[in-house]
């Protein structure tokens, strides 16, 4: 019985030792045929590249290019603004504070981005100050932060993709005009008499452009196309967030100081869940600047773009291989700067922290089927690849899961800077390696 027993541990051991090596070598494989792909691209060798391929049940990195080295990420960085909103708002998004004292109802915004969102429509708060009996008193007192992150371009000020960062957000903090039944159809309602013709203009195409410190919107006099629609950025202040909350209530709401305290109750208006698919496929710049503020309100910080990203840092990123320089939520600014390996890392405690790879993939853009992955990628209904990816000028990434031909999970960064071909054209060497990497593996 002990010569057996003994024959037994000697052959599982044989049999351990065996598999370590058979997968030692396939990774030793895997990282060989990978760095081919990067040695035999003329392409990739024309700008700066970082790469990373890790394996996540082995907990191995397979095949790294420059991958300690610091690159701009781009809306990577929604990957830090994901996370973190996973570890500090994992169920519900805080929407508003608020304390009634005697015949007043006194609350403070926490950022929410949700608030009249147009896709995710919060109305929870809003619901609780229309259906209150008492006065209503804005106190705007919170918000210490700059309209404009740090680092951003200024004169992207009338684009859709940079609505200015305020406390209490609504209507994605921008006007939206769409051109409906031969007229201009203007949300949010009250800011329809600040959207007027430009008859001096000599402009040959419908375009709606706001004066750079006001809320006058200016269109020239050429007729919109059929299909138009425009999203610009209204200038943010007090005054106007009282009017759009007026107009939204249909009662008046008064600004008073007044501190918030500790104890100011807090409604909840969306689901966690439901933000970071919006902050994760469409790549929006409004829901990842915000959510921040929304951290803080959890966190009981200043509400502070730059103090809470230090914050969160300290609390929740100390484990990365390399510091990054993080300074706002959606990576617009050119300022940030990350390393391939660092968001391997940090990719892997996402797939830990949400521990359901359906529902973590459900937030990711999927290639060739959801978000900002659907066209770079064939179409299909069965997609292997979920990522975030990073797009400025000169700038191009993905960072995310490979699901392989084999079944393995695989995590990459891949990350181009400093290139001038078409994006189109770096995009395309990005899904040949990645695409390569599936079959193959």
């Amino acid at each position: 019985m002990i010569k057996n027993s003994v024959k037994h541990i000697l052959f599982a051991a044989l049999a351990i030792s065996f598999g370590a090596l058979t997968s030692c070598k396939t990774n030793q494989i895997i990282s060989r045929k990978v760095a081919q792909q990067f040695k035999h691209n003329e392409m990739l060798k024309k700008y700066q590249v970082g790469f990373a391929l890790y394996d996540m049940e082995k907990e191995q990195m397979l095949y790294q290019k420059d991958a300690d080295k610091y690159f701009v990420p781009a809306s990577n960085t929604k990957l830090f603004t994901f996370y973190t909103g996973l570890k500090t708002c994992p169920d519900s998004i805080p929407s508003l504070r608020y304390v009634e004292r005697g015949d007043s109802l006194i609350f403070w915004g926490t950022g929410d981005p949700s608030l009249l969102h147009s896709v995710l429509k919060g109305t929870k708060a809003i619901q609780l100050l229309k259906q209150s009996n008492k006065k209503l008193f804005f106190a705007n007192n919170r918000f210490t932060g700059n309209f404009f992150g740090r680092g951003w371009s200024w004169d992207d000020y009338n684009e859709y993709y940079q609505p200015e960062i305020s406390e209490m957000p609504l209507f994605d903090n921008v006007v939206s005009i769409n051109y409906k039944a031969g007229e201009l159809d203007i949300v949010p309602k009250a800011l329809k008499s600040c959207v007027m013709p430009d008859s001096g203009s000599k402009a040959k195409r419908f375009e709606v452009q706001r004066e750079f410190l006001t809320n006058k919107f200016f269109y020239p006099p050429v007729k919109p196309d059929a299909n138009y629609e425009q999203q610009v950025p209204y200038k943010t202040s007090t005054a106007l967030t009282l009017t759009l909350l007026a107009d939204t209530l249909k009662k008046e709401v008064q600004l008073i100081n007044y501190p918030m305290p500790a104890s100011a109750k807090r409604v909840y208006s969306s689901k966690s869940e439901d933000v970071f698919r919006q902050l994760m496929l469409p790549s929006d710049n409004f829901i990842a600047e915000q959510l921040l503020l929304t951290y803080g309100d959890q966190l009981g910080l200043e509400m502070n773009s730059t103090k809470i990203i230090a914050a969160l840092q300290e609390k929740y990123l100390n484990d990365l291989p390399d510091k990054p320089r993080w300074v706002d939520g959606s990576g617009l600014s050119r300022v940030n700067l990350f390393t391939p390996r660092s968001i391997i890392k940090l990719l892997e405690l996402i797939y830990k922290e949400v521990n359901n790879q359906p529902r973590l993939f459900s937030m990711m853009p999927a290639g060739g089927k959801a978000g900002t992955l659907r066209n770079a990628y064939p179409k299909t209904d069965s997609p292997f690849v979920f990522a975030k990816t990073g797009t400025l000028s000169g700038v191009h990434n993905q960072s995310g899961y490979i699901v392989t031909s084999k079944g393995k999970l695989l995590l990459y960064s891949f990350m181009n800077n400093n290139y001038v071909e078409t994006t189109a054209d770096v995009r395309k060497e990005m899904v040949k390696v990645v695409t390569f990497i599936h079959d193959n593996f």
